[in-house]
């Protein structure tokens, strides 16, 4: 996919000044919006959502979904699977659970057939056939992401939100009106387990919550003598430490009507939380003044710290010069210490462009990330898209299939590492959607299918993004009264920097 360069930042001042002040916080939460005239489907699309000819794990809710031709005076849509048969007339295909279940259960490592006739305004016909491909690899049944309303005006009105995706069940996990009006980011999760897992509360009252072995904890992740609070990171697969960035995050308003925000980093260092000894440690070669760090992951196994790198420069003048790194350092799991040699992994100057998010797969084998012309803050780039590398070989896998030509990033990796999801923009450019795509064990992806919902118009209604989608092996053992309350009571427990 190409992708395209070229505009200025013009920080404003005055009252906008007080916006920034708001989009800030929006910002370092990786948050979206748009306006409601922007919303409409893609009309080329005969079904909406597209779930032609896509693979779905064999535990997935029901794909229901309505035809996009103006001027329908009758459909009827014929299902089929071997023995099983059925029949749908009108604009929507809305399917009963247990009869969604019955036939996965029956397409179990082959495919769902659809024939479609409908009858438009003035006799026209249209027929279609397409099929859903039933794969017998299972996807982890919940999934977590922050559900976001447009403007900046309205940054701290968010809900991070946990949905059973075999059925339609949802619960808030976390909701601003428990939390003083507080912002909140992301709810991550180490390899996708529902026993270990980390999300922040921002402002007054706030802190960092831990989930770990049945017991939530909040935890202050600051001292003065880091250059700020720490901001993206990952647990550890034992749960003891975590490793995060700490950085001084800008926003900032392009000049050109196409493109909205951009968010950059002054200065950013790399710090690792031991969670047992309530310590911060910040590592001389991940905190040097001339290199900008963000984005850290565990691998697999834990021995090993990736995470993105990009020299220091002038900034905003220098922002489209700006690229990151995909960089690797050795990390000793007894001590709680990197090594002192960190590598290059995907050299930005060789690919010309910018790389952020790396998330490992659990078996090992896999690391995707994002990639986009420049930067660290891709969600409005509308060139932003996921690559994938092998980690034996080094091999980069061809991803055309999965990505558009709108924002596709923030992903995360199912605990058996043949399934992901992402939020992209693909549709309209303002909302991120979560999409889910198989993977083989030869790399082989494919076409993504967005979060089946019982409402089939419900994406075209939904005024909120659905931001930084994270799977999850079973639901968490806390919801939004609980951490509210947690906010109210608890004083977060104190970690010392080493």
């Amino acid at each position: 996919m190409a992708r395209h360069t070229g505009s200025s930042i013009n920080m404003q001042n005055g009252i906008l000044n007080k916006v920034i002040a708001a989009v800030f916080l929006l910002l370092v939460c990786a948050s979206c919006g748009r306006k409601y005239e922007e919303i409409s489907t893609n009309s080329a699309l005969p079904i909406y959502p597209d779930y032609m000819d896509v693979t779905v794990p064999v535990n997935i809710a029901p794909l229901n979904f309505h035809y996009t031709s103006d001027g329908i005076r009758k459909a009827r849509t014929i299902v089929s699977c071997k023995d099983a048969v059925h029949t749908f007339d009108g604009k929507e295909i809305v399917w009963n659970l247990q009869q969604w279940k019955q036939l996965l259960a029956s397409a179990q490592g082959d495919s769902i057939s659809f024939s479609s006739e409908i009858r438009l305004k003035g006799g026209r016909k249209e027929t279609l056939e397409w099929k859903v491909y039933v794969s017998e690899d299972k996807i982890d049944p919940y999934l977590s992401y922050r559900l976001i309303e447009p403007g900046y005006e309205v940054w701290h009105e968010v809900e991070i939100r946990e949905r059973c995706i075999e059925n339609f069940e949802e619960r808030a996990i976390s909701d601003w009106k428990n939390t003083n009006n507080s912002c909140m980011n992301c709810h991550i999760h180490s390899q996708a387990r529902a026993d270990l897992s980390m999300f922040y509360v921002r402002g007054k009252n706030g802190g960092a919550f831990l989930n770990r072995n049945g017991e939530v904890r909040k935890l202050s992740l600051n001292d003065k003598s880091l250059i700020s609070g720490t901001v993206y990171g990952e647990i550890h697969p034992s749960g003891r430490y975590g490793v995060f960035s700490t950085n001084i995050i800008i926003p900032g308003f392009h000049t050109q009507v196409n493109k909205r925000l951009e968010v950059y980093d002054t200065r950013s260092d790399l710090v690792i939380a031991d969670f047992d000894r309530n310590e911060l440690q910040v590592p001389e070669i991940l905190a040097r003044k001339d290199v900008l760090e963000t984005f850290p992951v565990f691998s697999a196994d834990g021995n090993s710290i990736y995470y993105c790198a990009a020299d220091s420069m002038t900034l905003p003048r220098d922002i489209e010069k700006l690229r990151y790194s995909l960089m690797k350092v050795g990390f000793d799991k007894e001590a709680g210490r990197t090594g002192q040699n960190p590598e290059v992994i995907w050299d930005a100057s060789e690919h010309n462009g910018s790389v952020c998010h790396p998330k490992c797969s659990p078996d090992g084998k896999w690391i995707m990330y994002t990639v986009a012309d420049y930067g660290t803050f891709p969600i409005w780039h509308s060139e932003c898209q996921l690559e994938m590398m092998n980690l034996h070989t080094g091999e980069i896998v061809n991803m055309d299939v999965v990505n558009s030509d709108r924002s596709d990033t923030y992903h995360s990796w199912s605990s058996d590492s043949r399934w992901f999801v992402f939020a992209s923009k693909r549709g309209d450019g303002k909302y991120g959607r979560p999409y889910f795509s198989h993977v083989d064990e030869n790399g082989r992806v494919t076409k993504p299918f967005v979060l089946p919902q019982e409402d089939p118009w419900l994406y075209e209604d939904c005024l909120r993004s659905f931001n930084i989608p994270d799977l999850s092996n079973g639901p968490v053992n806390f919801d939004a009264e609980s951490i509210g309350q947690m906010v109210r009571e608890v004083e977060a427990a104190r970690f010392a920097v080493k």
